[in-house]
């Protein structure tokens, strides 16, 4: 068996399946990827079968990036022949009276991003489907879609093994230490020295970097998405029915029937603080009262017998922005941390990891992303999840 490799990625989902296969195409069998679950598991939060992917964000950090996420997209499908973007457009719903429009407009202005200020008058035109109220909102972008996360995954994996990559599942790290010319990495099965290791670990992070003395303050929730067995399932098909992201007292979103006969909403931090170890499978009901509330109120036929509910985890930092840096205190050691949001990126952050690995920096805008940002370094760092 192989025990020394140039790069070892630890965690195998929706960023580390991308981190080994852009370092495959660059390093081919000097590769290895480790995942302590099953390929395709439900522990973390790369599961199931849509993620939004959009133009439009909060932030400028962000908005610098986006329009790349669907270039290395892209790539992945030309490489793959399968397709895993789907355009269906999307609607930020802003509540009256809140800086939710401008903040997205400034950001999208920003960055040359097209979009459109409707009326709520224009966007229930548009959508019948809607109810709103005189006040609201609403920008609409026309590039808005889904990625389909669990083909991207495969995807994503097949290709790093089709280029020479190693990835073994059920084996989880058990440890990490730096030496002078790399990364050891201990699991049950061996000890793999690596020239450079990528944590992708998600809520897992700091237990897989307890071995380079590194913890952040990291917030780990169990969030939750429905899908409703809709009466009306033509109404919200993808191309009568858009991606949409409500920004009120509450951040809820929802996506058109895809992957299942339903269509699909959920709270955006509308959990409990767990740990990976402790947390449940179950459907929180303060939760999904709030999501009933809010589409009985405003997207009425969007609701029909819940079909079911399915967990993930969130894990964030107190400013909810990534971490995509080099240790400084150990510069062989490369992570990227999510921030409960990062999915839509996956396929980019995939590239930069490889860039940072390989080529020691990148030509991605990313230094909103470091580690030695007070968020992560201030022990008083008020936490704020919204974005």
């Amino acid at each position: 068996m192989k025990r020394a490799y140039e790069y070892v990625v630890v965690g195998v989902g929706g960023l580390g399946s991308a981190a080994a296969y852009r370092l495959a195409r660059e390093a081919g069998s000097e590769v290895l990827a480790l995942e302590q679950f099953r390929l395709g598991h439900d522990n973390g939060a790369s599961q199931d079968h849509s993620r939004i992917i959009r133009l439009s964000y909060h932030d400028p950090a962000y908005t610098a990036l986006t329009p790349h996420t669907y270039t290395a997209w892209a790539e992945v499908e030309e490489e793959s022949g399968v397709q895993l973007v789907y355009k269906t457009g999307g609607l930020d719903l802003c509540e009256a009276d809140t800086p939710y429009a401008d903040v997205y407009a400034g950001a999208m202005r920003r960055a040359g991003i097209p979009f459109e200020e409707w009326t709520p008058r224009e966007a229930m035109a548009a959508y019948p489907q809607l109810r709103l109220d005189d006040g609201h909102r609403i920008l609409y972008q026309a590039d808005t879609g889904l990625v389909d996360a669990r083909k991207a995954n495969q995807a994503h994996q097949l290709l790093a093994r089709a280029h020479g990559a190693t990835i073994l599942e059920q084996t989880p790290v058990r440890g990490i230490r730096p030496t002078a010319d790399g990364v050891e990495v201990e699991t049950d099965l061996a000890t793999f020295q690596a020239r450079c290791l990528i944590v992708t670990a998600d809520a897992w992070t700091n237990q897989v970097l307890a071995g380079a003395g590194v913890s952040w303050p990291l917030t780990v929730t169990q969030e939750q998405v429905t899908y409703f067995a809709t009466p009306r399932v033509r109404e919200f098909a993808p191309d009568r029915f858009p991606v949409w992201i409500w920004h009120g007292r509450d951040i809820l979103y929802g996506f058109p029937v895809y992957g299942e006969v339903a269509t699909k909403a959920g709270v955006d931090v509308g959990g409990d603080v767990v740990t990976p170890d402790v947390r449940t499978f179950e459907p929180n009901p303060r939760a999904h009262d709030r999501l009933i509330r809010f589409l009985e109120r405003h997207i009425p036929g969007f609701t029909g017998p819940a079909l079911y509910t399915k967990t993930c985890l969130y894990t964030m930092p107190p400013d909810r922005n990534f971490v995509v840096d080099v240790l400084a205190e150990h510069p062989r050691i490369i992570v990227a941390q999510g921030a409960g949001h990062a999915y839509k990126f996956a396929a980019l952050l995939g590239k930069i990891l490889c860039d940072l690995a390989v080529h020691g920096q990148t030509t991605y805008p990313i230094g909103a992303f470091t580690a030695d940002r007070p968020a992560i370094t201030d022990p008083g760092y008020p936490p704020s999840f919204r974005i």
